[in-house]
């Protein structure tokens, strides 16, 4: 008994600290950035209020994309996201919002059946095909990035950057425990 106890202490405490490591490296890499360009932005969607305008933390990403776009680190941003259930696809809302920012229609791509992450990857892939673009910045919250990359690289696709919107509410406590295990599942 006294060695099941040994042992089960030892397993919490080996979850608990892979736990802690595990989110202060996404934290840490998902609030870097290193400045550099990319041929494309991939923007991931986000809610869609009832009344049509975006919820806080998509404007924010697409201000990231719009900032990017506008400093010449990328030539073209492609948005994603899917039909959300207030009844908006989130693609056409994001595209809404780029060019009302001075954002050329010519440069978006919307890939309106990105209904979750590995879907985006996935998506992005098929306008790679086309658009051969060699390298990515991934724009999403900081504690998603991370997962994001990942799913690029698990599809053969390395050259992937990511920046995040300086953007934080308490819902990312949440976002963060939930990341732990999606990192590992998905």
């Amino acid at each position: 008994m006294k060695n099941l106890i040994k042992y089960l202490k030892f397993v919490v405490i080996f979850i608990i600290s892979w736990f802690t490591i595990h989110t202060i490296y996404i934290i840490i890499d998902g609030l870097s950035d290193s400045g550099e360009k990319a041929d494309i932005a991939i923007i991931l969607g986000n809610k869609v209020n009832e009344d049509g305008t975006l919820s806080a933390r998509l404007e924010k990403r697409l201000e990231t994309g719009i900032e990017l776009y506008k400093n010449y680190r990328v030539k073209k941003i492609l948005v994603s996201g899917g039909l959300g259930k207030e009844g908006f696809y989130e693609a056409d809302k994001m595209k809404e919002f780029l060019i009302s920012n001075a954002i050329p229609d010519s440069v978006i791509l919307v890939d309106n059946y990105g209904n979750n992450t590995r879907l985006t990857v996935e998506n992005t892939l098929k306008f790679h095909q086309k658009y051969k673009f060699k390298s990515i910045i991934v724009v999403s919250q900081y504690f998603h990035v991370t997962r994001t990359k990942k799913l690029f690289k698990e599809k053969g696709f390395m050259d992937v950057k990511s920046v995040s919107p300086k953007y934080f509410e308490w819902r990312d406590l949440y976002s963060i425990l939930r990341e732990f295990p999606a990192y590992y599942t998905q």
